[in-house]
């Protein structure tokens, strides 16, 4: 697993020690099995923005703090500049960088997305969380399977969907694809 994880799990570890919270505790809080919260904390596990979403809902805490170790500052405007937004590589095929991590109060998150090639025949990482999400391809080809449905888009071309539905993203021609990424909050 990447460290970027292992990162996240001690910032989740770290929160329930502040709340004195047992494993239990936490895992009933955040409506996930024990066994798989101890995976998130240890680093073991894929931390999903829906499971980031549950713990920013739970305990306000801004989603960037708990995937990134940022504090939000600004509640006027944020400034990222080119190639320096806060990254984390949650899975092995996926770098997000962070377009907002600097801002409070969101009602989206903005990420730049890197997706690595894969073989084809390897199943996608799919996701599902509340709310809606844009995607804009800037660099290269992708393939979304949106609910079992596969779309190509290329570069130039965007989409708009309902992130209640299963997706997963690959990337196309053995080449990484790069994507605006937007999720909106109900």
């Amino acid at each position: 697993m990447t460290t970027d994880l292992k990162q996240i799990g001690e910032r989740i570890k770290g929160l329930r020690d502040a709340l004195d919270l047992s494993p239990e505790e936490m895992a009933q809080k955040l409506e996930v099995e024990v066994e798989n919260y101890l995976l998130y904390e240890d680093g073991e596990k894929d931390v999903s923005v829906s499971f980031l979403q549950r713990i920013e809902r739970e305990f306000n805490i801004d989603i960037s703090t708990i995937m990134f170790g940022t504090e939000p500052r600004m509640n006027s405007y944020f400034i990222t500049r080119k190639d320096k937004g806060v990254s984390v590589e949650r899975v092995s095929a996926y770098k997000y960088q962070s377009l907002t991590a600097g801002f409070s109060n969101n009602v989206a998150e903005i990420f730049i997305v890197t997706v690595e090639p894969k073989p084809m025949d390897e199943d996608f990482y799919r996701n599902i969380h509340p709310g809606q999400e844009f995607n804009f391809v800037l660099e290269g080809s992708l393939m979304l399977n949106m609910n079992g449905k596969n779309i190509v888009l290329n570069q130039g071309d965007s989409i708009y969907f309902d992130s209640t539905l299963p997706h997963g993203m690959k990337s196309l021609h053995n080449k990484p694809v790069k994507f605006l990424a937007v999720i909106l909050y109900p």
